[in-house]
């Protein structure tokens, strides 16, 4: 069963569940997309810059540093959901060169159909997992940002949530290339800690942003790791905590080490 959704809807093979996409209710040109009858992304097609969920707008503030304001960027997405953060970079930084590799074939179809891209997007969808799609890639393509969007909680795929994985792709960035892990899990926090060890050993720099709860343990949600090819820059802290959602706190350095497993 769909569920009592009215909106379009389409069957994932893959995990045997229902996608649905719905209008959102409060948000003009929004829409909502559900896998399970549980909501997993959210489009705005009238203003693509705009991110509804909280902790993709900490992933689009960090995306907003890794070049210079609307300066195009090589982006790729490992999980697309409603490709949110590429209808993002390119409403931000016109002229970019994305990929997104994605598991779900019906998935990708489905919201390419019901939710067009904006004009002018230059996406290469990929369908497959995200290791086996990396190693896929052609040898001399590099990325200045790197998107991992696939744990969404305290279980994760061992092949990805590695540190093995993380080298993989640390040789895929470039110079200065960014990589960016959204991280959901629950209060104890056990993948967390697990992704900042493997990250640490694959990046020359790791730094953690979430809502400043999430690392007192209260509560289930998501913490964004972010893993550098230089040091991190001390002028991120400041701007990321500035941008938020707040209350916003950004862990690096030795701050980091309260998250070791």
């Amino acid at each position: 069963m769909a569920g009592n959704s009215t909106g379009p809807s389409r069957f994932l093979r893959a995990t045997g569940q229902h996608a649905t996409i719905e209008p959102d209710a409060f948000t003009a040109g929004g829409y909502v997309l559900s896998i399970g009858g549980a909501e997993q992304s959210h489009v705005n097609l009238a203003h693509p810059e705009d991110v509804f969920y909280e902790y993709l707008r900490r992933v689009a503030h960090l995306v907003d540093l890794a070049a210079p304001p609307g300066a195009p960027l090589r982006a790729l997405h490992l999980g697309a959901g409603a490709l949110t953060l590429a209808r993002y970079i390119q409403a931000t930084r016109p002229g970019s060169v994305q990929y997104a590799v994605e598991l779900e074939r019906e998935l990708l179809d489905f919201v390419l159909r019901q939710l067009p891209l904006p004009e002018g997007t230059d996406l290469h969808t990929i369908i497959g997992d995200a290791r086996e799609a990396l190693g896929g890639l052609e040898p001399e393509l590099r990325f200045d940002v790197v998107i991992l969007d696939i744990f969404s909680g305290p279980e994760a795929p061992e092949h990805i949530a590695c540190a093995g994985f993380y080298r993989e792709v640390r040789e895929k960035l470039a110079p200065g290339g960014l990589l960016v892990v959204n991280v959901g899990d629950e209060p104890a926090l056990t993948l967390v800690r697990s992704q900042v060890a493997a990250l640490r050993e694959a990046m020359r720099d790791v730094a953690a942003f979430a809502e400043s709860g999430m690392f007192a343990g209260r509560y289930p949600g998501n913490i964004i790791l972010a893993g550098t090819q230089v040091p991190w820059p001390q002028e991120w802290t400041a701007e990321l905590v500035a941008r938020g959602p707040h209350p916003a706190q950004v862990l690096a350095g030795v701050d980091l080490d309260r998250l070791s497993p």
